[in-house]
């Protein structure tokens, strides 16, 4: 175990999970802001990719078909939304549906499994061929990054404004929001929609850093996107109050968890195969945090042992 090849890996490892963190800001606002657990994620990251991917394939610019894949994510998100409220399936349900059919529309959008784009043919706004040995603004890590806290400023901007505070009202009560008249059922679509638009931006930026767009590439978004988002609020939450700070700590908990992947995988603790499982029990252990703090470690229940072994 070269500690040196640990090293080398690493600016590939921040730019992955810069471009993660995008998704898991998406997935913080539903799960969050919302209080809604959408499953659609792990087909509209894929939705992002192939849109973009198929734009360019096309002959547009760059800008534009990030701009046409955050819109295809933000109709992913519509589609969701419009099935839990108009139809009155329950989000989780409603997040099911939306990610099976995306299957088969991003199937339709690509025309098959996988779609690759040549980073010497096309101008890619990001690439893993970018990592090394470029200038810095063609470099993944300060591109995303850049990108990154353009949205955070935007998402701050927009989360303090009535529309807003609404949406954020209605993922705290939403009886108590109905009551002061504000339309619940729209501040489920909107936020449903953001969010998803979010990762159908990070869905864009994936596929071009990875060099292709493949129907499988958003299986497990949504595992990664919540260990993410319970790491940001593990590690930062008692650092970061202000809302924008708490989407950087997201973004930050997306790169630490790419650096215990990676380190997991130069360890050589499991094999690739089994980085899913990995994932998923990051997830329940980081999720079962705050539940064994309460039963076991608050101190009520260490008072209440001391007495008993008085």
């Amino acid at each position: 175990m070269n500690i040196l090849n640990l090293l080398n890996a690493m600016p590939g490892v921040f730019s992955q999970g810069l471009i993660w963190g995008i998704t898991a800001i998406g997935i913080y606002i539903t799960y969050r802001v919302l209080d809604i657990a959408d499953l659609t994620v792990d087909g509209s990251l894929c939705t992002g990719g192939a849109v973009c991917i198929m734009m360019m394939l096309s002959g547009h610019n760059v800008f534009i078909a990030m701009i046409t894949a955050t819109l295809a994510g933000m109709l992913t998100g519509l589609v969701t939304g419009l099935f839990h409220t108009f139809m009155g399936i329950p989000a989780i349900l409603a997040g099911i549906l939306s990610q099976l059919g995306l299957y088969s529309v991003n199937l339709k959008i690509m025309g098959k499994a996988n779609q690759a784009i040549n980073v010497d043919k096309y101008d890619l706004l990001v690439s893993l061929r970018y990592i090394k040995g470029v200038v810095f603004y063609k470099n993944p890590i300060f591109v995303v990054a850049f990108t990154i806290l353009i949205l955070v400023f935007i998402l701050y901007w927009f989360f303090g404004t009535e529309l807003g505070c609404a949406l954020r009202a209605t993922g705290c009560n939403g009886n108590m929001s109905r009551a002061q008249g504000i339309n619940t059922n729209k501040s489920k679509v909107l936020g449903l929609m953001i969010s998803n638009g979010l990762v159908g931006l990070s869905g864009a930026l994936l596929a071009q850093y990875q060099g292709f767009a493949d129907i499988n590439m958003g299986r497990g978004a949504i595992v990664i996107g919540l260990a993410a988002v319970i790491i940001g609020e593990a590690v930062f939450g008692k650092i970061f109050k202000n809302f924008g700070f708490k989407l950087i700590g997201v973004v930050l908990g997306s790169i630490i968890y790419y650096i215990v992947l990676q380190v997991v995988i130069w360890l050589k603790i499991v094999d690739t195969d089994s980085l899913k499982l990995l994932s998923a029990l990051i997830v329940a252990v980081f999720l079962a945090i705050p539940f064994w703090k309460g039963k076991y470690f608050s101190k009520s229940v260490l008072k209440k042992g001391g007495n008993s072994n008085a």
